[in-house]
């Protein structure tokens, strides 16, 4: 009997979508960073930049992902929360093994009539 073996190949880019949906739905995050806050990064880079960075390293992903954060949240409960729902999205929807997951906090999210107070 003959195997039908199927080979998936998704791109660079559409892990980072998914990386991006998955950061985004823990509570506490309030987006993603615009902006690179590694210098030696940025400027390997020519596209705009959002916020997660996937790399293919010997049929591996690693992933950093760039957050904001509410003001009050406990910062290492949402990134330890984002390293592992990124982590078990892309490795459920794509069987590709996940080997880190980088969260950097980039910046503190205030409400607007706080920031106008201060």
């Amino acid at each position: 009997m003959q195997e039908n073996k199927t080979e998936l190949n998704v791109s660079i880019q559409v892990l980072e979508k998914m990386a991006q949906i998955a950061a985004c739905e823990i509570e506490g995050v309030t987006g993603l960073s615009k902006r690179a806050i590694d210098i030696k990064g940025s400027f390997k880079s020519k596209s705009v930049f959002k916020g997660v960075r996937a790399e293919n390293i010997n049929g591996a992903i690693e992933i950093t992902v760039y957050i904001c954060v509410a003001k009050g949240v406990k910062v290492r409960e949402v990134a330890s929360a984002v390293q592992t729902n990124v982590k078990d999205k892309i490795q459920t929807m794509t069987g590709t093994v996940v080997t880190k997951v980088n969260v950097f906090v980039a910046d503190i999210s205030i409400p607007d009539e706080e920031a106008q107070e201060a």
